[in-house]
């Protein structure tokens, strides 16, 4: 009656019975393991209270260093930070049976299924967040025979408070000899690149692919989804599992809307202008996709574009986005090394990853109407300072000069400052307003990224003009700080 019981509520609750009787049918058998945890508890566990572990800035964290044979069956955590978008700042790595390159590297968020370094919570089999998109869980089962160690690096500027974590494991007298190994590979292309399509796996071995994570951040206005996914699976030139669009291979469908369930989703949807964000996630659970040498799995980066005088120039052309992706799979043999991971403030800031200017090595060269302007030093900012400004009321300019060297379109990418007492501001080039307004209050200071489209402009110096428009009622001041900038030119 139990079983039934417990059959019925799965139905009720939205997630597929053939998903989970397995799993509860197992239950009717006798284990021959022995049921361990690797967690963040308090060394003094009778007496103490300090269940969460710090991370120093560089400095990396050990949640578990395994004897084996066994298999990890949940990992959980939350974080306590300080710094915005963490969750793309911190690493995560697993090494199983002493390998010198880690099957699983890839930023924390992105990991549990969603990029950007944002916090969302959403539903499904494998990978559930709660508590607003802080507290991660996952249950992909991750066997090893000799050993597995899972670390956690801290690539951001500041501390990270308090890290918490369970990895729950059973240790077991053997594993069957075809047993594979799980993997997962974080890639990004800061933006795509024109003329071919964005890779998101690129395996040698045998074994069986398992789930995509997907993340864009638009350059472009529009719906950027439109390409195909292909499947190249043991060396074939020609794909032999071929899609029909971004939304369909999510198993969504004429775009995408916020959603999540037991086998695909989209957390995180923003929109469809510049700098809209979005994450989709697909689990290939009762589909895996096997393989007995190789597989390779690439997706067009194409869509709607736009001609010079604003109007759509067609649905299904190249685009210039911002791609991230995670790939997770199982595989038998020795995996081969990934290429190298973008460092830090890469995965977040498109400045950094593409030679931004550090705002505050512009101070002599921006005009103001009124107030101060200076460099101020804070181990927050990219590079320990920023562009700081303190004007006294609304309608204060700050303008800066902008060299543009060849005709095309152009793209804005801003990293500003938020803080309790910091203003509203409206962009404006050459003193004609881009329809985009930015509220800068936080109660606690942090960095964020805007992207702004500045449209299709032919050589010359421009003005690029931060106004004052108020302030949120709750801030203090009409103060700006700028990190850094980049205007980049893109192909389309």
């Amino acid at each position: 009656m139990r079983l039934l019981a417990a059959i019925a509520f799965l139905l009720l609750s939205g997630l597929p019975a053939s998903s989970q009787l397995p799993a509860l049918h197992s239950l009717t058998q006798v284990r021959d393991e022995i049921t361990r945890r690797e967690s963040s508890s308090d060394p003094d566990w009778r007496n103490g209270n300090r269940d969460a572990r710090a991370i120093e800035p560089g400095e990396t964290l050990v949640i578990a260093d395994l004897k084996g044979p066994g298999e990890i069956t949940h990992i959980w955590c939350t974080v306590a930070a300080g710094e915005p978008q963490y969750s793309r700042l911190l690493v995560l790595r697993m090494y199983w049976d002493g390998e010198q390159h880690p099957s699983v590297e890839c930023p924390l968020g992105d990991f549990f299924g969603l990029g950007h370094g944002w916090d969302v919570s959403y539903d499904s089999l494998p990978v559930r967040v709660t508590a607003n998109g802080r507290a991660r869980n996952c249950y992909w089962v991750m066997p090893f025979r000799k050993s597995a160690r899972i670390t956690v690096t801290n690539e951001g500027h500041l501390r990270v408070r308090s890290f918490y974590y369970y990895v729950d494991w059973r240790q077991l007298p053997r594993l069957p000899a075809n047993t594979p190994y799980f993997h997962a590979m974080y890639r990004q292309e800061f933006p795509t690149v024109m003329g071919r399509n964005y890779l998101i796996a690129d395996i040698e071995g045998r074994g069986h692919y398992v789930g995509t994570v997907l993340s864009c951040r638009q350059l472009s206005k529009w719906w950027w989804g439109e390409g195909d996914d292909f499947f190249f699976i043991d060396g074939e030139r020609e794909p032999s599992l071929r899609g029909t669009g971004t939304e369909d291979y999510f198993c969504d469908a004429w775009g995408f809307r916020q959603h999540s369930g037991p086998f695909y989703g989209v957390p995180l949807m923003e929109g469809d202008s510049v700098g809209a964000r979005s994450s989709a996630f697909r689990w290939h659970i009762n589909d895996p996709i096997s393989f007995r040498k190789s597989l390779r799995l690439e997706i067009e980066h194409k869509g709607a574009t736009v001609k010079p005088d604003g109007s759509m120039q067609s649905g299904f052309e190249e685009r210039e986005d911002d791609f991230s992706s995670v790939a997770f799979w199982y595989q038998l043999e020795p995996h081969k090394p990934y290429p190298p991971l973008p460092k830090g403030y890469a995965r977040v800031f498109h400045t950094a990853a593409n030679g931004g200017t550090e705002a505050e090595t512009l101070v002599d060269k921006v005009t103001v109407t009124a107030g101060r302007v200076e460099r101020q030093e804070l181990p927050l900012f990219s590079a320990g300072a920023q562009l700081f400004w303190t004007p006294e009321s609304e309608g204060q300019a700050l303008s800066i000069p902008v060299e543009v060297k060849q005709y095309g379109r152009y793209v804005l990418f801003l990293v500003t400052t938020y803080s309790f007492d910091y203003g509203i501001f409206q962009v404006e080039l050459n003193g004609k307003p881009l329809g985009v307004t930015f509220d800068l209050y936080a109660r606690n200071p942090f960095l964020h990224e805007q992207v702004v489209e500045l449209g299709f402009l032919e050589p010359g110096t421009y003005t690029l003009t931060l106004r004052n428009r108020g302030k949120n009622e709750a801030s203090k001041g009409h103060f700006l700080g700028i990190d850094a900038l980049f205007v980049r030119r893109m192909a389309r």
